[in-house]
């Protein structure tokens, strides 16, 4: 169950970062959100400007560097994977 868990996690986090990068359209957003996100400018440029899809976007590493786990989850997603371990030890 935990590495059910653990795949259903990941999975997550790249939807939310699609979700993320999709509501960035234009480059001009992309680039300027990246900047906020402590990209330097020369890469925030260059991957603001990427021909890849969303979803192929949400994993690469792009979007780990910039939207980290943490951010995550100071935005509020719960780490499913701690969850479930706190569930279980609880038992």
């Amino acid at each position: 169950m935990k590495s059910y868990i653990q795949h259903i996690d990941q999975w997550l986090r790249r939807r939310i970062r699609q979700i993320i990068w999709k509501r960035w359209k234009k480059v001009k957003t992309r680039y300027k959100s990246l900047m906020k996100l402590n990209v330097p400018k020369p890469k925030a440029w260059e991957w603001a400007n990427t021909r890849k899809g969303y979803w192929r976007i949400a994993c690469s590493h792009i979007l780990h560097r910039s939207i980290t786990n943490k951010i995550l989850e100071q935005v509020g997603l719960k780490n499913l994977v701690h969850l479930f371990e706190h569930a279980h030890l609880s038992y």
